[in-house]
């Protein structure tokens, strides 16, 4: 049984890269220094969710039934894959919409900031 490649080391949590590969059929080996996609950095949960997000092409009531969390849980998980992925975070992920729906109403930011912060 194979082991699914790791993509930080377990000791000082730095990337790691790949040093040998091997084909199956042939047992040619190629050894250098491979790089490894973005995707090795995520943890198992982080992955199992991204499966999960892509089976149901993003549809988040899907989602939610399936991985049996609500609509907050769902947007939170996804930000971290963005995240751990190396995109910047939303601002409404940040602060949350509730956040941006209560500074309008303290008159903190004007209508038109707070539908820009919550389209993003």
């Amino acid at each position: 049984m194979r082991k699914e490649v790791l993509g930080q080391c377990p000791v000082c949590n730095s990337s790691l890269y790949v040093a040998k590969l091997k084909c199956s059929n042939c047992h040619t080996t190629i050894e250098g220094e491979f790089q490894l996609c973005k995707f090795s950095r995520l943890s198992k949960e982080n992955k199992d969710f991204v499966d999960v997000f892509i089976k149901n092409r993003g549809n988040i009531k899907e989602i939610e039934r399936e991985l049996g969390i609500s609509y907050p849980t769902v947007r939170s998980k996804l930000e971290a894959v963005i995240e751990a992925l190396g995109h910047k975070p939303s601002p409404v992920a940040t602060e949350g919409r509730k956040e941006v729906l209560e500074k309008l109403s303290r008159g903190e930011i004007t209508a038109d900031e707070a539908v820009k912060l919550l389209k993003e």
